[in-house]
């Protein structure tokens, strides 16, 4: 028996194969299409990123239309209500509420902003090295998570900060950051025992690649969809913990503000002169809610099991039998 083997298929128009370059980048908007999909499929998550964008715009673009300064003086407005001119009213020495809130938002969102971009990033690197290096390396990384467990952070932190305040709010989000992390980094080291012993992970081994390279290449974007959810999350953890020592005044120091620094000022002032309190207090109840809200949302839209992820393909069902239908 002989076999003859068509030769014509190398003759072929190149036109007519569809290029393979093309397939990961539609690969990759298809996935990302699903993702927003699901995101706003909850109800919650879509609220939360509505409110997320009111609020960034409040903070940062706030400001430049109103007029004011968060620092500048109306001498003839003092402790006035909400009106034309001053839309949040001002406080007892004729600052405007306004852009006092906004400059606290501002000040908080950054620091939540950049205590979990720091955290997150900390847990996900020394995390996957525990997991996967093991040994000493595993000890070392994990004797240092259960020794700041332990530690009282928010009493820590309000001892070092009044002795390092010369620094400004960054060191208060390093010190932030330093305490953030360590539950993150046990749940990414127990993913990274699993993902070190799959197949693509050997082959790359046995290829020679340095380990460094396997981290970043292969590990964390493996529990990249973890590590997003749990950064929107320690945004509205981080702001609700800079506005806790602010309170206490171990935050960030007058002149500038924040929302904590804020509710410190005016909490005597929030039955007789609400404006003064309300704002920055509300202010900080909707970004931690929205936070959250969003991190509850993310979870769904990364688990094709959750309840979210079924009703999207419950919907794709549908249309695709309605189209059936009407074909």
């Amino acid at each position: 028996m002989t076999f003859s083997v068509n030769t014509e298929i190398t003759e072929a128009d190149p036109h007519l194969i569809p290029p393979v370059e093309d397939e990961k980048p539609r690969g990759s908007r298809r996935r990302g299409t699903i993702l927003i999909t699901r995101v706003f499929a909850n109800r919650g998550a879509g609220f939360g990123v509505v409110m997320l964008v009111v609020l960034f715009l409040f903070a940062f673009v706030g400001p430049l239309i109103s007029g004011w300064t968060y620092s500048e003086l109306d001498y003839t407005a003092l402790r006035k209500p909400p009106g034309a001119e001053h839309w949040f009213g001002t406080n007892n020495i004729g600052q405007d509420v306004f852009t006092q809130t906004a400059r606290g938002m501002q000040k908080s969102l950054l620091i939540g902003l950049l205590v979990a971009l720091f955290s997150t990033g900390l847990a996900g690197f020394l995390g996957a090295a525990a997991g996967y290096f093991g040994g000493l390396t595993d000890r070392i990384i994990m004797f240092a998570v259960d020794a700041l467990l332990v530690l009282p952070s928010f009493l820590i932190i309000a001892i070092l900060s009044p002795r390092i305040r010369e620094y400004g709010w960054i060191i208060l989000v390093v010190l932030l950051a330093a305490f953030s992390w360590m539950v993150t980094a046990r749940v990414i080291r127990s993913m990274t025992l699993s993902i070190k012993e799959r197949e693509y992970v050997r082959a790359a081994q046995y290829m020679g690649i340095g380990h460094f390279t396997i981290i970043v290449r292969h590990i964390l974007p493996n529990v990249a969809s973890f590590l997003i959810i749990d950064a929107t999350i320690a945004v509205g953890g981080a702001v609700l913990g800079e506005a806790s020592l602010s309170y206490f005044g171990f935050g960030v120091q007058s002149p500038d503000v924040s929302l904590g620094t804020l509710i410190a000022q005016n909490q005597g002032a929030a039955l007789t002169s609400p404006w003064l309190f309300f704002f920055s207090a509300i202010g900080l109840i909707l970004f931690a809610l929205a936070a959250n809200l969003l991190g509850d949302g993310l979870r769904d839209a990364f688990d094709p099991t959750s309840q979210a992820g079924r009703r999207v393909k419950k919907n794709k069902r549908r249309t695709a039998a309605s189209k059936r239908v009407t074909s």
